[in-house]
């Protein structure tokens, strides 16, 4: 049974536009069939607790540290979904520049050195499988296949379950979600439009290609 993971992170509720592109990736995911599985993490509304102790970040035994009592279940969890998922989709609406620390704190949970992540081949109980960011920015910052230059969360995520993790990353980016707001970008509303459907209906066809 093909599994997906998805995470939301957005605070803008319905007006989300990444939530709109993952939406419509579960939506051509859950049509694939009923065997098709859905874990949904809401991190805005349900947002994981910053890790209290720097050796939380490496196995028991590995890093000198305190680990409180009661955390550990909590981060097996995370990395438990993680693991049993044969599809990451993950939302990076950019704030500041970068994500919004609500995943940044699912982030610190998941990525262990010897556990989700590692130096050599072997380690890498996730290497290959697809993870898609999904990366929406209120402003258009250059080609959306050159994220580095402004968009440092996406940038850091493919470092993060690419590099590090050997997952398989897939970038989806709708541009000027801010464009309906703000009038200084009011000339652009018609390229923002285009924008968001470019990327649902590319969540919808990576949706089919990937399940």
């Amino acid at each position: 049974m093909p599994t997906l993971l998805r995470l939301d992170s957005s605070a803008s509720g319905d007006r989300s536009r990444s939530r709109a592109v993952t939406a419509a990736f579960t939506e051509a995911w859950s049509a694939l069939g009923p065997d098709h599985h859905l874990v949904a993490r809401d991190l805005h509304a349900d947002p994981p607790p910053h890790l209290p102790s720097s050796a939380l970040h490496w196995p028991a035994g590995e890093m000198p540290g305190e680990r409180p009592a009661g955390w550990e279940a909590g981060q097996r969890r995370y990395i438990g979904e993680l693991l049993a998922a044969d599809v990451l989709l993950i939302a990076v609406p950019m704030y500041n520049y970068s994500m919004p620390s609500t995943l940044k704190a699912w982030v610190d949970h998941v990525h262990v050195p010897g556990v989700t992540a590692g130096f050599a081949p072997g380690e890498l109980p996730l290497r290959g499988r697809p993870v898609v960011l999904v990366s929406s920015r209120g402003a258009a910052y250059g080609p959306a296949d050159n994220p580095a230059d402004w968009d440092h969360g996406t940038a850091a995520l493919e470092v993060v379950f690419g590099a590090s993790m050997g997952m398989t990353p897939h970038r989806i980016v709708a541009q000027l979600t801010l464009a309906p707001d703000l009038e200084v970008l009011a000339d652009r509303r018609d390229e923002a439009v285009a924008s968001l459907e470019a990327a649902i209906l590319r969540a919808r066809e990576l949706a089919i290609e990937l399940g």
